[in-house]
């Protein structure tokens, strides 16, 4: 009967020149290769959704099915971090992430967010990334030399990739995460965004707040930010989180630089990397490494990196991981007028950063120099016309990361849309601290239960 029913519509339709619905997107899911418990599949969409008939990329997506299916609620899409996390990766590896209760009640899908994983990357010289540019600056030659290098890199990649890398940003993204919650089958969306991710989350209700059923936004970007705006309360964050360590050093033996001034030890071994006494490590690998440690936070390694060194020892430097850079670029525009300008950028951060001088973030002040405008997706206040339930945000108190100021911020646009929850602790997102994070979170999600404005999450020391 359904059969008959759908193909007298189809006639009728042709017979009367409306045009037929377009099917709805569709995922062929297998098990997946990294872990065959998990479920891969591809989601086919235009590469340009202003020209959606032209050519199209695939946006690898993965998801484990709830493990109660009698008491399932639906699906729960995960926005990974970055940008350059891979939700696949999330998925077959990192379930851990989630709650036993999430995992019950809902099918966890992730994705790798176009231009990131296995979703189309951009095809770049091999080799050429590697060359940029030190992110710290010497004078108006080094500002000069950044820029040419990002004009060539953009331009390489451009060539090699075509004019998809001029869509690979989170606006175009979050089209994408649609055609997603429709390939899954869902009247409307429930999402939880950690970090670069919740960027994703936050386009989302902007373009299609109809369609969304709760939204999470966990460490939350503030994506009205400009240059000052998004260097400055980032380097608030990083020297709070570096006040909070020698703080726990100060007052806790387990510290391996228990009994000495932790500021001094810092400085000292700054000037030691700045005249090459620590072999290959330089100060900024060395604020890279402080700032992974509180991103965490694991303290006690990081006392130990450095109590080692002082004492003459190898310091263990950490990257940071790499950016593809044709999605930060898409989604930030972070003008510098030139070295001056730049200068002026670093003396003000170093003053709101005196220990750390600036956040490794400050990469993005040069990264993308010289790229074309207007970009794809350009700063603006969130603008929400309405949600049925208002997204939850939390946050740490002390995150070196986001801050303590970019979700009040992002709260503070959303106005009723959006409820902010604050975790009195420390380290880069707040969801699996505690079981209040994790209860806030669940019972939104699942029964769409609010929490009151204000509330708040007691922490344990790290």
């Amino acid at each position: 009967m359904l059969l008959r029913t759908t193909l007298a519509i189809a006639l009728v339709a042709g017979v009367l020149g409306i045009p037929a619905a377009a099917p709805p997107p569709s995922i062929t899911w297998t098990p997946c290769a990294r872990d065959a418990t998990a479920q891969c599949g591809t989601l086919s969409v235009p590469a340009d959704w202003g020209h959606p008939k032209g050519p199209r990329i695939d946006v690898a997506v993965a998801r484990r099915l709830a493990t109660d299916p009698a008491a399932r609620v639906g699906s729960l899409v995960f926005g990974p971090g970055g940008p350059g996390d891979s939700g696949v990766d999330r998925i077959t590896v990192g379930m851990d992430r989630f709650s036993p209760e999430l995992r019950r009640r809902f099918d966890i899908v992730s994705f790798d967010p176009r231009g990131v994983g296995r979703s189309t990357p951009a095809s770049c010289p091999p080799g050429l990334p590697a060359t940029r540019p030190a992110p710290i600056l010497a004078d108006q030659g080094d500002f000069d030399a950044t820029v040419r290098f990002n004009q060539r890199l953009y331009a390489d990649c451009r060539r090699q990739t075509g004019e998809l890398v001029d869509h690979y940003d989170t606006r175009s993204a979050a089209h994408d995460l649609d055609a997603l919650r429709a390939a899954l089958s869902e009247r409307t969306l429930t999402f939880h965004g950690s970090s670069y991710g919740t960027l994703l989350g936050e386009m989302y209700a902007e373009l299609f707040p109809r369609r969304v059923r709760a939204i999470v936004l966990e460490s939350a970007m503030d994506h009205s930010a400009g240059t000052r705006g998004f260097l400055e309360p980032q380097a608030r964050a990083v020297q709070d989180a570096f006040t909070e360590f020698a703080g726990w050093c100060q007052t806790t033996p387990e510290c391996a630089l228990y009994g000495h001034d932790v500021r001094t030890v810092w400085r000292e071994l700054l000037a030691r990397a700045e005249r090459g006494e620590l072999g290959t490590v330089t100060p900024w690998d060395m604020r890279v490494t402080a700032f992974r440690a509180f991103y965490l936070p694991n303290w006690r390694d990081l006392a130990n990196n450095l109590a080692t060194a002082y004492a003459g020892g190898p310091f263990r430097a950490v990257q940071l991981p790499p950016v593809p850079f044709p999605v930060f670029c898409g989604d930030w525009n972070l003008p510098v007028r030139d070295y001056r300008d730049y200068a002026d950028m670093m003396r003000r951060l170093a003053e709101l950063s005196p220990d750390m001088d600036y956040p490794p973030a400050v990469f993005a002040a040069t990264f993308c120099l010289g790229w074309p405008k207007p970009i794809a997706n350009a700063q603006h206040p969130l603008r929400i016309d309405g949600l049925s339930t208002p997204m939850l945000l939390l946050k740490s108190r002390h995150d070196p990361g986001t801050g303590d100021s970019w979700a009040a911020n992002v709260a503070r646009q959303a106005g009723r849309d959006a409820v902010l929850v604050t975790y009195e602790g420390w380290g880069h997102g707040a969801y699996g601290r505690t079981p209040c994070t994790i209860s806030v979170v669940d019972r939104y999600l699942i029964d769409l239960t609010v929490p009151a404005r204000g509330t708040t999450c007691p922490a344990p020391l790290p």
